[in-house]
């Protein structure tokens, strides 16, 4: 993972050489002007990042600069440096969570020619994001808490709620986790937004810890920490990938949300060439291909890209009617009412 430190000597030297070459009259006819660097904020898995900066600079020659957070997190930064961008990309968390950058102006519209064949459900029509993957809303659960009190596998959102469940469930903020954020909006389009809040409120009672990042309640669970992690059923085949024999998935039959990981341009970034350069890589055959070698089994959005194995079993998964744009639109509104309702 690369540190702020790191970062800011880039962008310090990428200062003085900006400066350098205005007082000698700038860059000479002819000379290359390949873009040599590209500074990322990334939502995905860390092991996946790693791999997207080495492969991309080994295709391409440009070398990669990133921050891993949350989508949430990553909103948050953008926000913060809206009058100063430090990162010319967004790459992975949920596309709701870039739609509200939109509504705010802070992303670059960009129409990749390989974004072209992707379905229109899973890009934004201005060409603000594009989606690179699709992962499904679920329990990850530890079966050995289930086999020693002999409970069955919860396969409803209101198994959730069983008294023996009680303090043993733990699931992301939504004010910092997309992934927290998409569990939200189920809730809400299954049951409307009354019902819905006064489910996440009842749920609530059942919390244990709400996480910063979307994917930490799995491993959790695969620890024993508590019996169940509410997040993306590919992180839990992960971890079971990863030898936790005691994990345990499920999705909820009435129903469940799903994200669509995207990728997007941060408006005034300092590196606009690359991050085009990036965005036409990233939606690739290959590249979409490269996160099942390394611990990400998402659902894929190129129609030619290879759907990872271990996500087949869940392919039938009942999904909601997901509006991402209302979703992406009305966020703020819906995570301060929630922020309300499980504090009365």
């Amino acid at each position: 993972m690369k540190v702020w430190s790191t970062f800011k000597t880039v962008m310090a030297v990428t200062l003085v050489t900006s400066l350098l070459l205005t007082g000698c009259g700038g860059k000479k006819s002819g000379a290359d002007d390949t873009p040599k660097s590209l500074t990322m904020y990334i939502g995905v898995v860390e092991e996946q990042a790693l791999q997207i900066a080495k492969q991309f600079e080994k295709d391409t020659g440009i070398k990669v600069e990133f921050v891993r957070m949350s989508g949430g997190e990553i909103l948050g930064r953008i926000r913060a440096e809206k009058d100063n961008p430090k990162a010319s990309v967004w790459y992975g968390g949920p596309a709701d969570s870039m739609i509200a950058a939109k509504e705010e102006n802070l992303l670059e519209p960009y129409k990749s020619k390989n974004a072209e064949n992707i379905s229109t459900n899973f890009k934004d029509a201005e060409g603000y994001w594009t989606g690179i993957y699709q992962g499904y809303l679920g329990f990850v659960v530890d079966g050995r808490y289930l086999k020693e009190r002999n409970i069955e596998i919860p396969k409803t959102w209101d198994d959730l709620l069983k008294p023996e469940f009680k303090g043993q469930i733990i699931v992301a903020n939504p004010g910092s986790s997309g992934t927290a954020y998409a569990l939200l909006y189920t809730l809400i389009n299954l049951r409307g937004e009354e019902k819905g809040l006064e489910y996440m409120k009842q749920l609530d009672k059942q919390i244990k810890q709400y996480t910063k990042s979307g994917s930490a309640p799995a491993k959790s669970a695969a620890l024993g920490e508590a019996a169940i992690g509410i997040t993306f059923i590919h992180n839990g085949i992960r971890l079971q990938k990863e030898g936790f024999t005691n994990v345990e998935l499920s999705t909820p039959s009435d129903g469940t949300g799903f994200e669509v990981g995207a990728v997007s341009i941060i408006k005034g970034g300092p590196e606009m060439k690359a991050a085009q350069i990036f965005v036409d890589w990233s939606l690739t055959k290959e590249v979409q291909e490269l996160g099942q070698q390394h611990g990400s089994f998402q659902f894929l959005t190129n129609p030619d890209a290879k759907m990872p194995d271990e996500a087949v079993p869940f392919k039938d998964t009942k999904l909601i009617d997901y509006d991402l744009d209302w979703a992406g639109k009305n966020r703020e509104r819906l995570v301060d009412a929630w922020d309300k309702t499980i504090k009365e």
